[in-house]
């Protein structure tokens, strides 16, 4: 029934501007900023990779944080680079559920892999004595495999909902890609079960995810200040501050996108915020974890002087 109702085959995507000039201007933005990202996410990756000093649970997260970013901003940049430069700004509906798919799955896969690192400082400053034998390679496997598995299904559950509403008119999406928001205001079928699905599996999913970490701190902050050693307060303080820095900027954005009902003023706000969370944050993720974690730098270093003197 759902398919007789169904007359749109593709949507035509609006992008951030259509004004030729800044559309040349924001795609040479755009190809800079998703170069970086991917140099500095698969620089990390190899990085981890390569160097056996970071080969600990904390940098085995961290390598699939990079990899989620990597996927995360691959889903979406190519595509709006590829309209900047086109007159048909269109994607087939196949490929807008897709990647609709991709992006939710994807961002419920990098929540909990941000509550796993905050796990992974608890127990490492809190219980060092056991951190060993309780963050085992099976353990971290296991905490790893979660995320991607609930992502993946929560991602499903969701397009599927989409899947079943109507399309049969209005074809513009007011976006840059194929968000939920935007996409729901073109259904010309109830959207209250999708809406409501949307709210709450989000909600829910943020909160809880953020309560883990809100949860871990108040017990790793009195641990840090009780190490003895100025240097390891230093390490500790540094790797959660990266951490914290990254959850701070992934979840303020979302939280602003996605936990207010769809309407033309927040789908145009949230356009202008998904621009930071799409592109921006897989980009900053690296450089805040390289920038400011001394055994990054060092290890990179010293892959850059063993290059150097065995080429």
């Amino acid at each position: 029934m759902r398919r007789n109702f169904t007359s749109v085959t593709e949507f035509i995507l609006l992008g951030l501007t259509n004004h030729l000039e800044l559309q040349i201007l924001l795609f040479l933005l755009f190809l800079a900023i998703y170069v970086t990202t991917v140099a500095g996410n698969v620089g990390m990756l190899v990085l981890i990779q390569v160097n056996a000093r970071l080969h600990t649970p904390m940098y085995f997260f961290l390598s699939h944080l990079s990899f989620v970013d990597l996927c995360f901003s691959s889903n979406v940049t190519p595509k709006m680079l590829e309209n900047f430069l086109s007159e048909k700004k269109t994607i087939s509906y196949p490929a807008c559920l897709v990647q609709c798919y991709f992006f939710i799955a994807l961002v419920h896969v990098e929540i909990y892999i941000l509550a796993v690192m905050a796990f992974d400082r608890y127990m490492a400053i809190c219980n060092p004595l056991l951190y060993g034998s309780k963050m085992s390679k099976s353990v971290c496997t296991s905490l790893i495999t979660g995320p991607y598995v609930y992502g993946m299904l929560t991602g499903l559950m969701e397009t599927m909902w989409t899947y079943s509403l109507a399309f049969c008119g209005p074809n513009e999406i007011n976006h840059f890609y194929c968000a939920d928001p935007p996409l729901i205001k073109l259904a010309c079928s109830d959207t209250y079960n999708k809406e409501m699905s949307m709210f709450v599996v989000a909600g829910c999913n943020f909160s809880f995810s953020l309560l883990i970490i809100l949860i871990s701190y108040p017990y790793i902050f009195p641990s840090i200040l009780r190490i003895r050693s100025a240097e390891g307060r230093r390490k500790a303080f540094s790797t959660c501050g990266c951490h914290l820095t990254a959850v701070t900027i992934f979840y303020s954005t979302l939280f602003f996108m996605y936990l207010r009902p769809p309407s033309k003023d927040s789908v145009e706000q949230g356009k202008m915020v998904a621009v930071f969370y799409t592109t921006i944050i897989p980009m900053l993720n690296p450089l805040i974890y390289s920038f400011r974690n001394k055994d990054v730098k060092e290890a990179l270093m010293r892959e850059l002087l063993r290059k150097k003197v065995f080429p």
